[in-house]
């Protein structure tokens, strides 16, 4: 099925200068955020515009990464998808509804996980989600819940002594008692040890094989690289390159690396070949992986070379992502 279950069409969000009052909601902002958005980076008093005319639309049943440097509007924009603020400009539109004004149809349909939960410290694991329970619209099983995030044996446990990780699977788990049809996961694995990691992700891929749509924002590039089918990257308010991560990756060159044996220059290698000495390694950075390698490889045989610490590798995220950051100019006091 490719139906959307999100749509976004010329989003924009203001703080100050007459944007949105409820765009002024968000933790840490207001009046000293719409002071911020004038000093640093605003317009002439007239506010600070952090999200600029985004488009995109996520699919039914799919992954999908909304990615961004620092300070690039992606809370802003999660936001409004949520239904906690009112864009300033432009439509949204979540499982065909207005998500801020149709909320009371939308809500009971979506999970959100956010950054922090906030849960009471005192109550025990099974009183904070049966107490999250109460608010749900046929809310799953609370064992279920705790189980589908390995918490079953901390539910007599209270919440001021889980660990970090622990509670970001505490935070997953309550956003999963209502069976969303969207959810929208903030950072999900933070605090969580790798193997924590590893089975949150198997579960975010079992709730999308069974037609859970996912909207992820996360700081680990790997992690949507693994689990995203598509996904954007923003920069300033605005999208800067948006796709699958094999196409976002693409334009990036792939790497060789190794070390030279001691008596054999840099120069020696094949002129096609173009390398750049660093202190510890050869790179070269091809668009023609396969050719340029099995080269090398055929020099180092013909002339007896040992390629000490070889390596080939595709482009990373984490490299097209790092492209972008430097490519893009930098606004102070951006949301």
């Amino acid at each position: 099925m490719t139906e959307h279950v999100i749509e976004v069409t010329g989003l924009r969000r203001r703080y100050g200068g007459g944007g949105s009052a409820a765009g002024a909601k968000k933790k840490g902002t207001g009046i000293a955020g719409a002071a911020l958005g004038r000093k640093r980076g605003g317009d002439d008093g007239k506010g600070f515009e952090a999200v600029r005319g985004l488009d995109f639309s996520v699919r039914r049943g799919e992954v999908f990464a909304l990615l961004g440097t620092n300070g690039a509007g992606k809370t802003s924009t999660v936001e409004v998808l949520e239904g906690l603020a009112a864009p300033t400009a432009g439509t949204v539109s979540v499982l065909g509804m207005d998500p801020l004004t149709d909320r009371a149809a939308v809500r009971p349909r979506i999970g959100i996980m956010l950054q922090e939960g906030g849960f009471p410290s005192d109550l025990t694991v099974t009183e904070t989600a049966r107490m999250w329970s109460g608010c749900v619209s046929e809310p799953r099983p609370i064992q279920e819940a705790l189980e589908m995030v390995d918490m079953e044996d901390r539910a007599s446990t209270r919440v001021k002594m889980l660990s970090g990780g622990e509670r970001r699977r505490l935070d997953l788990a309550m956003a999963l008692l209502g069976y969303p049809e969207v959810l929208f996961l903030d950072e999900p694995t933070t605090g969580l040890d790798p193997e924590a990691r590893q089975q949150t992700w198997a579960l975010i891929r079992r709730l999308r094989d069974s037609g859970t749509s996912i909207m992820l924002t996360t700081h680990y590039l790997d992690e949507a690289e693994k689990l995203a089918d598509r996904l954007a990257i923003m920069h300033e308010g605005r999208i800067v390159h948006a796709g699958t991560p094999a196409e976002v990756t693409a334009a990036q060159p792939s790497r060789i690396t190794f070390r030279l044996p001691a008596g054999v220059a840099p120069a020696h290698l094949p002129v096609t070949l173009r390398a750049a000495e660093y202190v510890d390694r050869i790179e070269i950075r091809t668009q023609n992986l396969q050719d340029d390698l099995a080269e090398l490889l055929l020099w180092a045989r013909q002339n007896g070379v040992v390629l000490d610490q070889l390596n080939a590798r595709t482009a990373s995220l984490e490299e097209a992502f790092l492209d972008i950051a430097r490519q893009q100019p930098q606004y102070e006091g951006a949301l």
